[in-house]
């Protein structure tokens, strides 16, 4: 039975629903790809698929549209796999279950303990809406759907110069409505690799897995500047200030470099005579850190839950570095914007720490709005390696969308919303990595903006989509459709 057919647009929303009952998680998007393409070839569309995935569909003028410059509305078909540690979920094959929840500020569509993949589904939906509507007037047509954007954005960086015929692209891929984005944030993965040594685990031992949960997580851009709890970073420091009293065996973090980490746990050994210490040790600290988060991130918890005995430990000087490295990292708002009131211009969120016999594994993900910020957190990063004597590299980096403030479709776009809204939109850069930098490789003379509808807490098991600012963005969009400028005009 359909939870969300009845809402305005019903042509997006029946195709959010179908989408959210495809599974389709970074690298799992073949499946969807196919629904789609097989729905396109029934429609009369043009097809084309190129050689890393990416889905292009083209559909003709509508009449009396014939000499308006063409279009492409690009949204991704990847989302974030995020759930609560309680909810048996597989997003490779459980499709998502969306449902209206009423607030007192209107209705919000949610998912049931995972991410919802509004982040970009609405976008995917609202471009299938307009391929098949016979009502939407349009100038020549394509809709691009990339591949893997959340893990890499690797259907961006394999995009060819040639592919697309367009020559105004507009992204759905925004997050708040009466926001025109005209820029993006660059970033670049760092990886920094600590080799480990172990010694046997002898003596009055108890072992314990050491939990931190209820953390809201979040975007590791557009909610870097909301304070809230890193799990890795938390568990790091109670590790510091427990120094040698604990005996590390395993740490593991997060799951995503994109998204904030809202878990974390460790395990760990104590001597017999003194698991009442560490017990007391992390009630104080609990308390702490819910006096600091009490507004950002108020439900943190931290457990202590016992476990099997280790056969071997990290060496004392292995669990020295690997504590130090990970308290040290910088992690979080580095710097705000001078340009643009209320924008972050660079940070970096540690997502994932991995344990093996190894190695000791972190990754981070760096944003700047700048070249040269994105490169200076890098180099600090580097820097903490070598004092470490870990390995280090950066990889993946992609390039931020400069603002072009004379752009035409952002001119369209602001003069439509102030006709259907009387009110002017704000003209913003977001502080997350969008793909259109990365396509003005290939096509330098694109002209491009950004639109989207509210979107709270992407890339969480919060995260939800307000139901009439999708309205409002379906509205917006249509209206921008039927003004596109005339060819050589």
């Amino acid at each position: 039975m359909s939870q969300l057919g009845h809402l305005y647009p019903q042509a997006l929303w029946q195709w959010f629903e179908q989408i959210c009952a495809i599974p389709h998680p970074s690298k799992h998007e073949q499946a969807l790809s196919t629904h789609i393409q097989t729905w396109a070839r029934d429609k009369g569309l043009q097809v084309v698929v190129d050689e890393v995935g990416n889905l292009i569909l083209r559909k003709p003028a509508t009449a009396g549209m014939e000499n308006r410059l063409p279009v492409v509305i690009q949204a991704h078909i990847d989302m974030v796999p995020q759930k609560n540690a309680d909810k048996v979920h597989d997003f490779a094959t459980d499709p998502i279950e969306p449902w209206i929840d009423r607030e007192a500020d209107g209705e919000w569509v949610k998912a049931r303990q995972t991410t919802l993949g509004a982040d970009n589904g609405i976008g995917m939906a609202s471009a299938l809406a307009v391929l098949g509507s016979d009502d939407v007037a349009h100038g020549p047509l394509e809709v691009l759907l990339t591949i893997d954007e959340e893990a890499g954005m690797t259907g961006a960086f394999a995009l060819q110069p040639g592919v697309l015929q367009a020559e105004i692209l507009i992204n759905t891929d925004s997050e708040q409505e009466g926001e025109i984005y005209m820029g993006c944030a660059g970033g670049v993965d760092a990886t920094t690799s600590l080799p480990l040594t172990w010694q046997a685990c002898g003596g009055e031992y108890a072992a314990f897995l050491l939990k931190v949960s209820g953390l809201k997580g979040g975007h590791s851009g557009v909610d870097i500047h909301l304070g809230r709890g890193n799990a890795n970073k938390l568990l790091a420091r109670f590790l510091f200030e427990q120094g040698d009293s604990v005996q590390l065996f395993d740490f593991t973090g997060g799951s995503l470099r994109n998204a904030i980490p809202r878990e974390a746990q460790c395990a760990l050994v104590v001597a017999a005579d003194q698991v009442a210490n560490v017990q007391q040790a992390l009630a104080e600290y609990q308390a702490t850190v819910l006096a600091e988060l009490a507004l950002a991130d108020p439900k943190v918890v931290f457990r202590l839950e016992p476990t099997a005995l280790p056969a071997q430990v990290l060496s004392a000087q292995s669990q020295q570095t690997l504590v130090n490295l990970i308290h040290a990292s910088p992690n979080g708002v580095m710097r705000m914007s001078d340009e643009i009131d209320g924008i972050t211009e660079t940070s970096l969120n540690l997502g994932v720490i991995r344990v093996t016999p190894e190695q000791a594994t972190l990754l981070s993900l760096v944003r700047s709005q700048i070249d040269s910020g994105r490169s200076e957190v890098v180099n600090q990063l580097h820097a903490l390696a070598r004092l470490a004597g870990a390995g280090f590299k950066s990889s993946g980096g992609y390039p931020g969308w400069k603002p072009d403030t004379q752009s035409p479709i952002l001119a369209v776009v602001k003069e439509t919303y102030q006709q259907i809204y009387n009110k002017e939109p704000k003209f913003m850069v977001i502080h997350a990595g969008l793909e259109c930098g990365l396509f003005k490789q290939p096509y330098p003379q694109m002209d491009m903006v950004s639109i989207g509808p509210t979107i709270r807490f992407p890339h969480s098991p919060d995260e939800k989509v307000k139901v009439d600012t999708v309205g409002q963005y379906w509205d917006l969009l249509v209206a921008v459709l039927a003004r596109v400028p005339v060819k050589g005009v």
